[in-house]
């Protein structure tokens, strides 16, 4: 876990995340264990800061989402900076964010892992997250989640994600595709919980502010084999960044195409079933 002299930003993502585009985001846990049944209906929830629309917050417009939702779920966000803590429970899946554009349509809040909590006691990286999801089929687009991955403003150290991964059987994993990393930092691309965590980068622009070494390790019993089960790679990225992420830890790999693509399909996270056409 973080020490107390340093602090991080992350979204979370609970499930595994496809970045399909530089401007949207999805989530999909696939344990599934029945026949995959998809949402049924529409529903379309508008938010603004102003006060224009339905909600002025983006917790509200989730709060009013039935519990054990069915209906794909749109909630467009109109421009403006809202400055509040997300978290999309697990009994809310099929959820969308629409932005006006990731340059003017922000959530952010400024927890950090070395803050203390109404308990005393440090928030640690979990609780520090500007926007949480622990639900399945959640995809976000046109939006920025400051304060966390993609866009850093890290003034000490940062991480863009962070996974934890037990078994080689779990189906679960973060894969980031045609994305740019850019802000300030040092920041860590990706960061180990468990004996098997899963990271991949696919076409990615990194700018000038990877930290010395790229990834992090923080389970230490991944130490007894030399990270061997671990699985962090990039393919195909580029920028002042990228040697840094390429080359930072001997346990993250250069793929090939033939390695790389798992993480490049929508069926990674199953998506032909549930991602919206214009997002693919």
């Amino acid at each position: 876990m973080a020490s107390q002299s340093l602090c991080y930003l992350y979204i979370l993502f609970i499930a595994p995340i496809l970045l399909v585009t530089s401007s949207s985001i999805t989530n999909s846990n696939k344990h599934h264990h029945h026949k995959w049944i998809g949402p049924v209906g529409h529903r379309e929830i508008t938010v603004d800061v102003n006060g224009a629309g339905e909600f002025s917050s983006v917790q509200a417009a989730v709060d009013s989402v039935p519990e054990f939702n069915t209906k794909q779920v749109l909630i467009l966000i109109s421009a403006g900076y809202y400055i509040e803590k997300v978290v999309v429970p697990t009994t809310k899946p099929y959820i969308t964010f629409q932005g006006e554009g990731r340059e003017v349509t922000v959530i952010e809040w400024h927890d950090r892992a070395c803050d203390r909590g109404a308990d005393g006691q440090m928030l640690r990286t979990y609780q520090t997250a500007s926007v949480t999801v622990y639900a399945n089929y959640f995809s976000a687009r046109n939006i920025s989640f400051k304060d966390c991955e993609i866009h850093s403003i890290a003034t000490r150290f940062g991480s863009i994600a962070a996974h934890s991964r037990s078994s080689p059987d779990e189906k679960t994993g973060f894969a980031f595709v045609n994305c740019t990393v850019t802000g300030s930092g040092p920041i860590y691309v990706g960061r180990a919980l468990g004996k098997y965590s899963r990271i991949v980068y696919s076409y990615t622009y990194f700018d000038d502010l990877v930290a010395h070494g790229g990834w992090s390790d923080l389970d230490p019993s991944n130490n007894n084999n030399n990270n061997k089960t671990l699985f962090f790679g990039v393919y195909k990225c580029w920028g002042a960044g990228a040697n840094a992420v390429r080359r930072g830890a001997s346990w993250a790999k250069e793929l090939d195409f033939d390695t790389a693509h798992p993480f490049l399909r929508k069926s990674f996270v199953n998506g032909r079933h549930w991602i919206l056409p214009s997002d693919a």
